[in-house]
């Protein structure tokens, strides 16, 4: 039984009223293993770090890779927010990097979650595989309004049924709330999985959170292959997207699309 160790941090509601910042969200880590220490995984592992960091925002934000053979291969890829720009790109991934040697110095499968970034690394192959574990994460103080309930649901599923048709598989949406104001939504899929699988990643989401998310006000979902986010404030920067993926901005049912992708966090002990 393999034993995983995530390390999240909760949301306060302090926290869900601040613009965003790049922190550190998370991390998940497999069950020490002295061989992680050790050559020649180590060295394969520098050597995959290091390209990933260098190579990622020469990549629209998004970066997969491999490095050693046979039994000694580790696979790993980094994806960015879409709305941060090169340079927060470039330092996020850094970051992310020393939080994952200083954070599981003995793991070989590892996840970290910066608010602008996202690092995976494993020594097994998990390119193009839906991962389908999920946290919710809600502010159960900051109810939503009544009357934009129903409304708040079918914007986000609305989202969830766009964002794998966008070149990079993540969208930004603003939801006119009338009197009770705005809110912003977000989705987002690894690039490394299909589109289909990044349809198939956010609806299972809403669907099994439903109950969770459907009266509160601010709320994240988030896995190793997609998340989501919905809040009362805007939590992302209003910046140019990489040419290469496609500034968009459409209107759909009474909603403002646009580009774009998000924050996570929490803390928690979990055992598998």
């Amino acid at each position: 039984m393999e034993l995983l160790v995530i390390t999240l941090m909760l949301l306060s509601t302090t926290a869900l009223s601040l613009a965003d910042t790049n922190v550190l969200s998370g991390s998940e880590c497999s069950e020490a293993d002295n061989a992680a220490t050790q050559n020649p995984f180590q060295t394969n592992l520098n050597n995959l770090l290091n390209s990933l960091t260098t190579s990622v925002p020469l990549h629209g934000g998004f970066y997969k890779t491999t490095t050693g053979k046979d039994s000694g291969k580790i696979y790993g890829l980094v994806q960015c927010r879409g709305d941060v720009s090169t340079t927060d790109c470039l330092n996020c991934s850094k970051k992310s990097t020393s939080a994952a040697l200083q954070g599981c110095p003995r793991s070989k499968k590892i996840k970290v979650w910066f608010t602008w970034c996202f690092l995976r690394y494993s020594d097994d192959n998990f390119f193009g595989i839906w991962d389908q574990s999920s946290t919710a994460l809600t502010n159960d103080t900051n109810l939503e309004d009544p009357s934009v309930v129903s409304q708040g649901l079918n914007f986000m599923t609305e989202l969830a049924s766009t964002t794998a048709k966008q070149p990079s598989m993540f969208e930004t949406a603003v939801l006119d709330g009338g009197e009770s104001g705005k809110r912003y939504g977000m989705g987002q899929c690894t690039r490394d999985i299909s589109r289909s699988d990044c349809s198939s990643c956010l609806e299972a989401q809403l669907e099994t959170f439903r109950t969770t998310i459907g009266n509160k006000r601010s709320w994240e979902i988030y896995g190793s292959s997609c998340s989501m986010w919905y809040h009362d404030f805007q939590f992302y920067f209003n910046i140019s997207t990489p040419a290469n993926d496609g500034d968009r901005s459409i209107s759909l049912h009474g909603v403002a699309i646009g580009m774009g992708i998000a924050e996570l966090v929490l803390l928690l002990w979990w055992i598998l």
